[in-house]
């Protein structure tokens, strides 16, 4: 009720007016500069800064910000401040929330669990905002402090643990924002290789999470060399429970530092042919040309046998066999299928499509065509059947014959003169009997 009856009797002075213009003019120069600025960068969904909308970006809220506050040390020389030393706490408020949200978008933008934190987060922001207006947020931090929590032999105030998480959050935002920035802005442009450019983002990530957190820990009172034990600790459980996992991740790093497997690489691992889209610290991911998406731990990517279809040549090659009559002209049936072959764009010209005679098959010879193609992302069943149209066009078009399957009955004893005569009354006899 005093925030409202002191609220209520500055606007009953000029003071209050001049205070009002000072904030209004903050905002609408705030967001001017934000639209603007927001227009010209057209990063609404890579930078902190701005987001789909002109106030859903950081630059608003900070820029807001400055102005209020600069215009509060201005008014203050010459008259008492109130209205808007009650907006700089909201503006506070709403840019750490702005900054906290914008940076676990881009981090997480498909966790559900990201939402919920920066849901709790903001909450927490808007509290203390309201508890600083009030003038109540220093006597909630002596009572929080008062209220203490043993674990062991450690006693711990409530405020100190409190403090410490949220410190812990920004700091980690802070780090991912950093490593974002930099692998946007600086990576991107100095490292070419995509494995040697994921090697470097991991690495720098894992080294600022680490440092933010131990500086976050050490910012709160907490004695760093109690984590000896643990280290220790982990490093057991690590001996015995977490082998795999630590070998995925070891295997990972050996990976894109060996370069032996690049993101791109069509590969084939257990008869599983696809793309690598990802390299990740534990597992790497392959999706194949039906849309299949298969992850694959990484320690099987460097013990087990994975041929790489994309190391040595782009160039792939595919078959497809068809049978043709015996009575059929070898030199004619290759030049068709090699035609078949040549007649469509994807196929390569070097290596040209060649066809062989691969077999005397019961119902006719065998001829299996070989072409390449340097595309498979593109897919290899609609190829293949562009082909086989192509060649069953050209076959029938030089008369070809692509024999039915053939089988001789052969009877002997008393029945050969029965069957004879029954063959002799109906002849017409389907070739497959």
């Amino acid at each position: 009720m005093d925030l409202l009856d002191n609220l209520q009797a500055e606007f009953q002075t000029s003071r209050a007016w001049i205070e009002l213009a000072c904030l209004v003019g903050s905002l609408v120069v705030a967001f001017g500069v934000s639209f603007w600025a927001g227009r010209r960068a057209r990063a609404a969904g890579d930078s902190v800064w701005f987001g789909r909308r002109t106030l859903d970006g950081l630059l608003f809220p900070a820029l807001a910000l400055a102005l209020v506050y600069a215009a509060r040390a201005v008014v203050a020389h010459h008259q008492s401040v109130f209205l808007l030393k009650i907006a700089i706490p909201v503006l506070v408020s709403l840019a750490v929330i702005r900054f906290f949200a914008r940076v676990l978008s881009a981090a997480f933008p498909e966790s559900g669990a990201m939402r919920l934190v920066e849901r709790l987060f903001s909450w927490v922001a808007w509290l203390a905002a309201v508890l600083w207006i009030v003038d109540l947020l220093p006597s909630v931090l002596e009572e929080l402090d008062a209220i203490h929590l043993a674990f062991g032999k450690t006693s711990i105030s409530l405020r100190t643990l409190i403090e410490g998480c949220l410190s812990s959050g920004l700091v980690l935002v802070v780090a991912l924002w950093v490593s974002s920035t930099l692998e946007r802005k600086v990576l991107s442009h100095a490292i070419s290789d995509l494995s040697m450019r994921r090697v470097a983002v991991n690495a720098m990530r894992a080294v600022l999470l680490l440092m933010g957190l131990l500086f976050a820990l050490s910012a709160v009172g907490v004695d760093l060399t109690a984590l000896s034990v643990l280290g220790g600790a982990v490093g057991v459980g690590l001996g015995f429970g977490l082998q795999k996992l630590a070998a995925n991740y070891v295997s990972g790093f050996v990976i894109l530092l060996e370069r032996s497997l690049r993101i791109g690489d069509n590969v084939r691992v257990d008869s599983f042919e696809g793309k690598i889209t990802d390299i990740k610290t534990r597992y790497t991911l392959l999706r194949a040309t039906n849309g299949r998406e298969s992850i694959v731990p990484n320690e099987t990517m460097v013990s087990q046998r994975v041929e790489n279809l994309s190391a040595a040549d782009l160039r792939f090659n595919l078959t497809t066999n068809v049978v043709v009559g015996y009575d059929s002209d070898v030199s004619q049936v290759q030049q068709i299928l090699c035609d078949a072959a040549k007649a469509q764009e994807r196929v390569l010209a070097d290596p040209a499509p060649v066809a062989y005679l691969v077999n005397f098959a019961p119902d006719g010879l065998e001829f299996s065509l070989h072409f390449w193609i340097s595309d498979p992302a593109s897919g290899q069943v609609n190829i293949r059947s562009a082909v086989n149209l192509a060649m069953l066009a050209g076959l029938r078009a030089a008369k070809v014959e692509i024999p039915y399957p053939q089988r001789v009955l052969r009877v002997q004893g008393p029945e050969a003169a029965a069957l004879l005569s029954a063959t002799a009354v109906a002849p017409a006899v389907s070739p497959g009997g």
